[in-house]
């Protein structure tokens, strides 16, 4: 059961409904009955994310008059819906989307497999590339050499290094965003970044709102602090945020903090224009919100002539709404743990003090590593090599689908590093079960939804190319072919949810 209960109003759920007409069915697809059409609809929104779980369905008589169908037809869809384990229902309280009861569906993140596990296996299951060499020799090398004044010390610097503050903070201002380095904390990544943040402001039992879908490992990041999730379904495709959505939430639920990421979204790859992080910017400040943005991969912009947008931070100069959050993980090498916090210099004191209780610091000799390549210039070119890598993958990775799995859906972000891919109605939980035999491990969409939302999906990140993309798209083939002839070793036949 979801943690916290929207409502979709009778007009905004015939509107999603009737989007759904576009997708034309199948060769000799038999027209259902009005109710069972009804029915497979909303639970399709519902595995889709495009209805949150636990969200109130409006009432049987107001449905009916939006749609334009007897009210008859309205309650054969919804007990047909609570037969199925799609809808719960109580006197008096009306009924809200639900999914099935004991359905096995992931929700933890997807853990890297160590390189020495991997054997013949392609693991798409971690979006993370390679280090740019040499950059990264160059760095460290360079950090042995600035290291010894440091090794005199007793090497606990909570805020981080007074030069990488310095530096992080000129990139911002560079940005066109003034920035002090007491606006500044440098964390053991982006997680240690927002678990710093999400302890601060949201005690267990607070609410966080989170893009539907949104980054596997943060989300669990936040059911373990005790959060309660709020999701807030994204738009279709890459036109990402909808505003209308994101302001009845925070304006509903008024949640403590909301996390997005705006740049190159995690796992859709969106991209949040101007007017969209304006937006979001007020409707957070009149909400009450803290607004976490999280930047880990703003620099991976992989097209020739794309304009990108002011960060969100831009859109709040008083600091009192936005902290965002930045990493080298993404932009440079995942094994490089080096993160940082830019809000508001009360902000960034109490982050320091609480780290008192956390983890005291991050290490010197990375922080060094990354002053480095920010103060010679060795970023800019490191993170053009990761640039060119990523666009080669995609384009690599998106030519081999296309060939080998022609009914999957997606559109090809501008940037980020995952594709997220509508699988043809077979479950994408199967396909990840089924892929674990044939050689190719990759995430099903429930691990970036909240309870058990986007089955139908998997996200394909852009950690491979050439000739391996190509056998990864094979092998994701083949595990397709044992979900549609059930084949996959399950104990039950695989589910498909097309309406």
């Amino acid at each position: 059961m979801a943690q916290w209960t929207s409502a979709v109003g009778a007009a905004q759920l015939a509107r999603l409904l009737n989007s759904q007409q576009e997708r034309p069915a199948g060769p000799g697809t038999r027209r259902p009955p009005a109710y069972r059409a009804l029915a497979d609809g909303i639970r399709l929104l519902v595995l889709e994310g495009r209805v949150p779980v636990a969200a109130r369905l409006p009432a049987e008589r107001e449905l009916a008059l939006s749609l334009s169908v007897s009210r008859t037809t309205v309650a054969a869809a919804y007990e047909a819906l609570r037969s199925e384990g799609f809808l719960e229902s109580r006197r008096g309280a009306g009924s809200w989307t639900a999914v099935p009861a004991g359905n096995p569906l992931p929700a933890r993140g997807l853990e890297p497999l160590p390189p020495e596990a991997l054997g013949s296996m392609i693991d798409l299951g971690c979006a993370a590339l390679p280090a740019p060499e040499p950059w990264l020799t160059r760095a460290v090398q360079g950090a042995l050499e600035e290291l010894p004044p440091y090794a005199h010390t007793h090497g606990d610097y909570p805020a981080g290094l007074p030069a990488l503050r310095a530096m992080l903070a000129e990139r911002y201002t560079a940005r066109g965003i003034p920035t002090m380095p007491e606006q500044i904390m440098v964390t053991t990544g982006a997680m240690g970044a927002i678990d710093a943040i999400c302890h601060l402001f949201a005690g267990r039992g607070e609410r966080i709102a989170v893009e539907s879908p949104s980054y596997a490992n943060i989300l669990q990041l936040m059911r373990e602090a005790g959060a309660r999730l709020v999701p807030v379904a994204m738009a279709e495709g890459l036109a990402g945020w909808d505003m209308d959505r994101w302001r009845q939430v925070l304006r509903d639920a008024a949640p403590r903090l909301a996390y997005v990421v705006a740049d190159f979204h995690n796992p859709t790859g969106a991209l949040a224009d101007e007017d969209r992080r304006r937006r979001l910017v007020d409707a957070a400040r009149s909400a009450g919100t803290v607004l976490i943005v999280d930047e880990t991969m703003s620099e991976l912009h992989l097209d020739e002539g794309l304009e990108l947008p002011r960060p969100v931070c831009g859109f709040d100069p008083a600091g009192s709404t936005v902290i965002t959050v930045g990493s080298a993980s993404k932009a440079f090498w995942a094994g490089m743990r080096i993160g940082w916090v830019r809000a508001a210099p009360d902000v960034i004191r109490s982050l320091v003090a609480a780290r008192a209780y956390a983890d005291l610091g991050t290490p010197v000799l990375e922080q060094l590593a990354v002053n480095w390549l920010l103060s010679t210039g060795g970023w800019e070119q490191a993170v053009d090599i990761r640039r060119d890598q990523a666009r080669e993958n995609r384009d690599a990775l998106v030519a081999a689908v296309r060939r080998e799995l022609p009914s999957w859906e997606f559109d090809v972000p501008h940037g980020g590093l995952t594709l997220w891919v509508r699988t043809g109605g077979l479950s994408g939980s199967r396909i990840a079960e089924a892929g674990e035999r044939v050689g190719v491990r990759v995430p099903s969409g429930p691990r970036f939804g909240v309870d058990g939302a986007f089955e139908g999906y998997v996200r394909l990140p852009f950690t491979v190319g050439g000739a391996v993309a190509e056998e990864a798209a094979v092998r994701l083939a083949a595990a397709a072919r044992l979900v549609e002839t059930g084949a996959n070793g399950a104990t039950e036949s695989p589910r498909t949810f097309v309406a």
